[in-house]
């Protein structure tokens, strides 16, 4: 069911429910999130992780936290979105091969590697980086997903601090939403877009 980009885009909507018989397979949420991982983030430092949420046990476990929403049990699968409040970790596993293959100096990686670190000092700088990224690769999974089928809905509605507690989430990642993915049940609701010329000014 591949599709064309705009066809993607047009169509997608946000769907609250879900066939709860659909199942996805492992193989499609792995191409989805392979897809998901393209995504773009400030000096390729790749500030996501994500738990995926298949079986019935974690989705109960999950529905109260997500204050009871029923694509939460429904859908074939939700995916936490979680920001990266250390990526500067990631310096050596991002650039190392680049300087292995000399596509990169080690002078230019200890360059970059002083910026990144710098930054990370801010605390504020850290969790804005965090949410910006994860929440770029939120919408390149949901993109995905509508091109092999599925539909999904983007929750910011949940209880963080009790999703951190009761799956154990590390001090190192912050949840930014949750994505809904499934069969959709039911149409999602019509929604309208502001024109281009309220939400554009050209120089």
């Amino acid at each position: 069911m591949e599709q064309n980009f705009f066809e993607v885009v047009e169509a997608r909507t946000s769907v609250r429910n879900y066939d709860a018989s659909h199942k996805i397979s492992e193989q499609e949420l792995k191409d989805i999130l392979t897809a998901t991982a393209k995504s773009p983030s400030a000096w390729n430092l790749q500030h996501w992780h994500f738990m995926v949420f298949t079986s019935d046990e974690a989705k109960q476990r999950l529905l109260p936290i997500a204050y009871n929403q029923n694509q939460v049990t429904e859908a074939s699968a939700v995916v936490a979105v979680l920001g990266d409040l250390e990526a500067n970790k990631n310096v050596d596993d991002v650039y190392n091969p680049l300087v292995d293959r000399e596509a990169m100096t080690a002078e230019v990686k200890d360059i970059l590697a002083g910026q990144i670190n710098r930054a990370y000092k801010n605390d504020i700088f850290a969790r804005d980086a965090a949410f910006t990224n994860a929440s770029l690769a939120a919408m390149t999974l949901m993109h995905a997903s509508k091109a092999k089928g599925y539909d999904t809905c983007a929750m910011g509605g949940f209880n963080a601090k009790n999703f951190v507690e009761e799956f154990k989430v590390s001090d190192r990642y912050l949840p930014v939403m949750l994505i809904s993915i499934g069969k959709a049940a039911k149409e999602a609701h019509q929604s309208e877009r502001f024109d281009l010329d309220r939400l554009t000014t050209w120089l």
